[in-house]
This record gives structure tokens, C-alpha cells and sequence, in this order.
């Protein structure tokens, strides 16, 4: 039996007013998302706690919700791997049928990454440069690629870690939900053990503190609540110029 703990702090950072990150802790589904929103003045907020919201709704609803899927089935993807895709992309029907009816929410998007703590086979979904990483034994892994210019170079050995945090493309994404098709979905069986911690976050923390200092922190033995709290001080100390959320899962095998 899987047993999971959670906590969360966000913070709007050193240099915006507001705060257009969002997230959802349903330990009764196993869910856990984190969303940053794009768009400016209060469009970004919209947008990320709208898709937050459609992903938790259809989440909770029957495995075979009324009108069928939003989505083709994939046959290589398990049950509550289609479900969480189809959850992502149905959230980017409702942002642009948002945008559609209101001017003033013209073109808001936003990321979002999940995990989703099944008992079977937990999954972990993307879209965007908000992120997952595993804690094991000290050791801290990304677990997700991001959707982005800077993250491509990275990926292609164009650019180093440390160049993409200063670039000035750094917040340029390259897919979102709300920017139109249904974006492609990245969904793969999330591998954990017994003492894993988990992390999901936006990238206004991913994006200022170094790899070597998220892991130090991480690793740590510190409570979960204390440890997302440190996480937040860092991405501050480092300049806070975007908006924080840390979500981090303890996963206890009983």
C-alpha cells in the first residue's frame, strides 16, 4: 500500500505583484499539479487555475466519463495514463474556448505538470517547463524534458544549465495548454520506492537555483513542509523574479 504525504508553498517572488502559479493537493485521487500561467495582468492566473480546476474535475469523475474521452485512446499508455492525458488536453479546450469568449483573456496559457499516485502504476504528465524531479537516496533526478527554447539548446548541447538560467529566452515555452491544438502530452509511468520524495514546480524556482543546490536541499532529512519552505527561501535568495510553487510528496511503501 502506498502511503503519501505532501506539502506546498508558493510565493509570487521578489518582482510580480501577483501570483499566476497555481496547483491541486487531492491526496483522496493521488493527485498533485502544479500550473504556471502566461498571459499577463490577471489572464496567467486565470489560465493556470482554470486548468488546474478542469484536470481535478475530470480526474474525479468515472474512469469512462459521460461523452466518451476528449481524446483518441492510447493503447500504449495505461488507463490512468489516458485519463490524465485526456484531463491535460480537455483543459486546453476550456482555456481556448475561455479566450474565444473574452477578449481581455487573449492570449493566456499555461504549464503544468502532475503527478498522479495510483496504486498500480503512478504516472507523471507535462506540458510546458513546470517540472517533476525524484529524490532517491540523496540523489536528486528531472523526470520530466522541458518545452522550451532554452530546454531544447540544453537537450542539443547548444547552451549549458548555467547559460540557460540567464537567457533572455528562458521563459520562451513551446508547448502550452491554452495555445490553441491540443498540445502534445508527455505521460510516463512514474518509478518510486520506498523513501522517495517527490517534487513538482514552476520554474521560477527550476529556472534560478542550481541543480547541485536543489539536490542539497532536498536531500535533506528535513520535514516536507520545512524543505518546501527552504526551497522557496533559495529561489528568492537567488533574485525571486518569478512567481514560486513547490510541491513536495513523501512516498512510504507500507
Amino acid at each position: 500500500m502506498l502511503q503519501v504525504s505532501s506539502a506546498v508553498a508558493t510565493h509570487p517572488g521578489l518582482r510580480r505583484a501577483g501570483n499566476e502559479d497555481a496547483f491541486c493537493c487531492r491526496p483522496d485521487l493521488g493527485l498533485y499539479v502544479v500550473a504556471d500561467g502566461m498571459g499577463g495582468h490577471a489572464a496567467g492566473e486565470v489560465a493556470s487555475q482554470m486548468a488546474v480546476q478542469t484536470i481535478e474535475r475530470f480526474m474525479a469523475a468515472d474512469a469512462n466519463p459521460a461523452g466518451g474521452w476528449p481524446v483518441t485512446y492510447d493503447s500504449t499508455l495505461s488507463l490512468d495514463g489516458n485519463r490524465l492525458k485526456a484531463a491535460f488536453q480537455l483543459a486546453n479546450r476550456h482555456l481556448n474556448a475561455a479566450t474565444a469568449s473574452d477578449d481581455s483573456l487573449r492570449g493566456m496559457a499555461t504549464t503544468a505538470a502532475a503527478v498522479l499516485m495510483c496504486e498500480k502504476t503512478p504516472m507523471v504528465a507535462h506540458v510546458g517547463d513546470s517540472r517533476v524531479y525524484r529524490c532517491r537516496s540523496g540523489r536528486l533526478t528531472l523526470l520530466t524534458a522541458d518545452h522550451s527554447w532554452v530546454g531544447e539548446q540544453v537537450r542539443a548541447g547548444a547552451l549549458s544549465e548555467a547559460d540557460a538560467r540567464h537567457h533572455p529566452w528562458r521563459n520562451v515555452v513551446t508547448r502550452a495548454i491554452g495555445g490553441g491544438a491540443d498540445p502534445d502530452v508527455d505521460v510516463a509511468p512514474l518509478d518510486i520506492t520506498n523513501g522517495d520524495r517527490v517534487l513538482l514546480c514552476s520554474d521560477g524556482l527550476s529556472s534560478v537555483v542550481t541543480p547541485e543546490r536543489l539536490e542539497a536541499i532536498c536531500a535533506g532529512q528535513r520535514p516536507l513542509q520545512e524543505t518546501c519552505d527552504a526551497l522557496v527561501d533559495a529561489a528568492n535568495e537567488a533574485g525571486g523574479p518569478d512567481n514560486i510553487t513547490v510541491l513536495m510528496l513523501q512516498i512510504d511503501v507500507a
